[in-house]
């Protein structure tokens, strides 16, 4: 069928778990979306330094334009996962990244940092709708669970090449235009992936209610403690009493909601739990780490934001490739030894990364870094498969957005914390931090000591 007939002729409605056309169309409008999405996680970080030049704001400040993003995108991602079920993942992603672009149109004209930091909200709430739409997408596209294993390899792949080279991508930018070129890159491939979806088909909408009271207790929750992080003091300790209480409230209101944003039911399967604790630990590694040492080169050592953003480059490269073996691996081997030599490498990396100070070599640092970013490439993929096959497929878009989440959270508290410790003292704080992301893998390696059970597993 051509292009045009494909665009003017009505789609069928979708049975269950089957999604008519070429799944390649869809899978490659999916995967663009995701690695938007996840850039703007990363390609922040190396431009942070001259985002305070320019606009003014300490570390605090600084901190706001990365968890802002990050705290919006995981909090609503609670509820946009059933949102991307309730409106079809198809209706649901072209909103996202409608808004995700507009909005990074504005944080790139954005003339002081509470501007900035308004449009990052923006930008935040859109990706929350896309990512759980895309690995809807996905899901939906290949019902069969050995292409469906492959496919959200590809997925999790396009996420983690963005992710990863976003510093790189950053520092390029930031040298050769400006900080604004960070966001202004997202203009076209918003474009382009809006295109890409005019020939997928259309996905079938699934009843998903709405639990707004959890979600607005979830917002106050993660907001407040983020907050209580960054700014300390005794607003902070104010801020961390609000969040306990919303915390509590919280857990009260999905024990008794018929249709929670958090069913806390699912934590009861150990796949769940294993899931998301490992996503966790991989995000505060991975997002904490880069968000230090791409301040490190340029605060402490005197590096440019360029040279800052290419000493990523070596782990940014074998992270893809990774992406693929891992998923070979899972569905040769099950998903637990992936997880296992995954979470071993990056804790080796980072007991490595402790003997860093302000004389280390960028060389040295380089190295140092890829077992980090090896170990958290060979985790993801097959700790995102557990968890969608420990779900039914009606499910789908709620589990992502569980998942993902968790991971997000863990990636701005991570952050949140990490800047709190560098502006103590950078080198003790450094320490500290890697110190801290170790701790967390050697407990998620002792949650995988055992099989993780159930249809992921086999």
């Amino acid at each position: 069928m051509s292009t045009n007939q494909t665009t003017r002729s009505p789609q069928p409605a979708l049975r269950e778990g089957e999604l008519p056309g070429s799944g390649a169309v869809t899978l490659l409008a999916a995967v663009l979306g995701f690695a938007l999405i996840t850039l703007d996680a990363s390609v922040v970080t190396v431009a942070l330094p001259a985002i305070g030049s320019a606009l003014g704001g300490g570390l605090a400040g600084l901190q706001w334009v990365v968890d802002s993003y990050t705290l919006v995108f995981a909090a609503l991602m609670l509820s946009t996962g059933a949102f991307a079920d309730r409106a079809g993942a198809t209706r649901a992603y072209a909103l996202g990244i409608t808004v995700f672009t507009l909005a990074s149109a504005a944080c790139g004209l954005a003339p002081n940092l509470p501007a900035l930091i308004g449009a990052r909200v923006v930008q935040g709430a859109a990706a929350a709708v896309v990512l759980p739409a895309s690995l809807s997408l996905v899901r939906q596209a290949y019902p069969d669970a050995g292409r469906r294993a492959r496919a959200v390899s590809l997925w999790a792949a396009g996420g983690s090449v963005a992710v990863a080279l976003g510093p790189v991508a950053g520092g390029a930018l930031t040298t050769a235009w400006d900080w604004r070129g960070i966001f202004f890159i997202n203009l076209p491939l918003g474009a382009l992936a809006l295109l890409l979806l005019l020939r997928a088909p259309r996905s079938a909408r699934r009843p998903a209610p709405l639990d707004v009271p959890g979600q607005l207790t979830a917002v106050v929750a993660l907001t407040t403690v983020t907050f209580a992080v960054i700014e300390g003091g005794a607003t902070g300790a104010v801020a961390l009493a609000v969040a306990v209480a919303a915390g509590a409230v919280f857990v009260r209101i999905e024990g008794r909601q018929p249709h929670p944003v958090v069913p806390l039911g699912l934590f009861r399967d150990r796949a769940v739990r294993v899931a998301v604790a490992t996503g966790a630990a991989c995000s505060v590694a991975f997002y904490g780490t880069v968000f230090v040492f791409a301040l490190f080169f340029q605060q402490v050592q005197g590096r440019s934001a360029l040279f800052a953003g290419l000493v990523f480059l070596p782990m940014s490269g074998l992270i893809p490739v990774t992406n693929v073996v891992s998923g070979k691996l899972a569905g040769r081997y099950g998903p637990r030894l992936p997880m296992l030599v995954g979470q071993a490498l990056a804790l080796v990396g980072l007991l490595g990364l402790l003997s860093v100070d302000a004389g280390t070599s960028a060389a040295a640092v380089a190295v140092l870094l890829v077992p980090v970013a090896l170990g958290c490439a060979l985790t993801i993929p097959p700790l995102t498969a557990v968890m969608m096959d420990a779900v039914p497929a009606e499910r789908a878009g709620l589990a992502a957005g569980v998942l993902n989440a968790a991971r997000q959270v863990a990636g701005g508290l991570g952050i949140a914390v990490f800047g709190t410790l560098v502006d103590g003292g950078f080198v003790a704080g450094l320490r500290a931090s890697l110190a801290g992301s170790a701790a967390l893998f050697a407990l998620t390696l002792v949650l995988c000591r055992r099989p993780l059970g159930g249809p992921a597993a086999r």
